[in-house]
């Protein structure tokens, strides 16, 4: 029942939405991503990283109010062909940026000699799946 509830909390308009197995997943690799400065924190840095062609995927939180703050983002990804996500709770995502204030969106960049580029390869490959 608790589960339902929580289900219709989410706004329809955050597409693709991550379950609990992914999210921890998404989550945990931002966490790492913080560690070898691949991470962008912010709605306004995640779109500087897509306007630069530096974004491996873009996560942003369906609890962000107003939603249509973040909106944007999925329209320049598309555009970009980088794969985005939502997650359910803005503050599960600052504590994963490694700050303590909740973050409505980030933006894992690109790192070619990076030990990241599997795991982020196998997200991206989760994320798109969401979208089919």
């Amino acid at each position: 029942m608790l589960e339902r509830f929580i289900e219709e909390e989410v706004n329809p308009k955050a597409y693709p939405l991550a379950d609990a197995a992914l999210t921890a997943k998404i989550l945990n690799l931002v966490k790492q991503a913080v560690d070898y400065q691949q991470l962008r924190k912010g709605a306004n840095e995640a779109a500087k990283t897509l306007n630069r062609g530096l974004s491996e995927f873009i996560v942003m939180a369906a609890d962000a109010t107003p939603l249509e703050i973040l909106l944007h983002l999925p329209l320049l990804c598309e555009d970009k062909n980088v794969p985005y996500v939502f997650v359910r709770s803005k503050q599960a995502l600052g504590r994963a940026c490694g700050v303590s204030r909740p973050v409505v969106a980030c933006s894992v960049t690109v790192n070619e000699g990076s030990q990241l580029k599997p795991q982020i390869q196998a997200i991206q490959q989760q994320i798109e799946r969401l979208l089919v």
